[in-house]
C-alpha cells in the first residue's frame, strides 16, 4: 500500500464548486435565520419563504425538528457552510491538506448529509410543507457530499492502495449520476406524500 500523498494539480474546479456550493448554503441558511427572527420580533409577521399551505418554511421553523440542539438548525446551517468556502479558498491559493483533515472534513460533511437526511423525512412525513430555502439547502448539501465523498482517495489527498485508489477514482467519475439518482427519489417521496407537481402546477 501507498503510503505518500501523490502530487496532483491544483484542483480548481473541484475548489470552485465548493466555494459556490458553500456560497448558496450560506445564504439559504442566513436568510432562513434572519426569517426566524422576523417571526420572533414580530408575531403575525410572515416569512418570505410562506408561498402556499405546502411550500412554507413558517411550521419548519416554529417545530421541534426546527431547533433539535435547543437552538434553530438555521444557525448550525450558518457556521457549517463556511467550512466548504474556507476549503474550497485555501485549495485555490495552492495550500494541500494532511490526510486526518480530509476525514474530519468527510466526517463533517456526512453529518450535514444524514442531518439534511433526517430533516427531509420529517418535513414531507410529520410537518408535510416543502421549505423553500430547506430545499436550497438540501440541494447543495447532497452533492458536496457525495463530491468528497470519493474524491480525496482518487486523487490521493488520502492515501490508500492502488487497487483502492482505482475503485475510488470509478466511483469519483459517477458522482454526478449518484447525487442526481439521490436527487430523484428524495424528489419521488415528496411527491408521492405531498403531491408537490400539483401544487407547483395551480401556482
Amino acid at each position: 500500500m501507498s503510503t505518500e500523498p501523490r502530487v496532483a494539480s491544483r484542483p480548481v474546479g473541484f475548489a470552485i464548486f465548493t466555494i459556490i456550493a458553500g456560497a448558496i448554503g450560506l445564504f439559504a441558511s442566513w436568510e432562513l435565520l434572519t426569517e426566524y427572527i422576523k417571526t420572533l420580533q414580530q408575531p403575525g409577521y410572515v416569512p418570505n419563504c410562506a408561498v402556499s399551505i405546502l411550500v412554507t418554511c413558517g411550521p419548519n421553523m416554529g417545530s421541534w425538528q426546527g431547533s433539535v440542539f435547543g437552538f434553530s438548525n438555521t444557525i448550525i446551517g450558518v457556521a457549517a457552510f463556511m467550512a466548504p468556502i474556507f476549503v474550497g479558498v485555501a485549495l485555490l491559493a495552492g495550500a494541500t491538506f494532511a490526510p486526518w483533515f480530509w476525514r474530519v472534513y468527510q466526517l463533517g460533511l456526512l453529518g450535514g448529509f444524514v442531518f439534511i437526511c433526517w430533516l427531509f423525512t420529517q418535513s414531507v412525513f410529520s410537518l408535510g410543507t416543502l421549505c423553500p430555502w430547506c430545499m436550497v439547502v438540501w440541494s447543495v448539501m447532497i452533492p458536496l457530499w457525495w463530491f468528497t465523498a470519493f474524491r480525496p482517495y482518487a486523487v490521493g489527498d488520502i492515501p490508500v492502495s492502488e487497487r483502492a485508489r482505482s475503485v475510488f477514482t470509478q466511483l469519483s467519475s459517477w458522482t454526478w449520476v449518484i447525487v442526481l439518482l439521490v436527487v430523484l427519489v428524495l424528489a419521488f417521496i415528496a411527491q408521492i406524500q405531498l403531491d408537490w407537481l400539483a401544487e407547483f402546477s395551480r401556482a
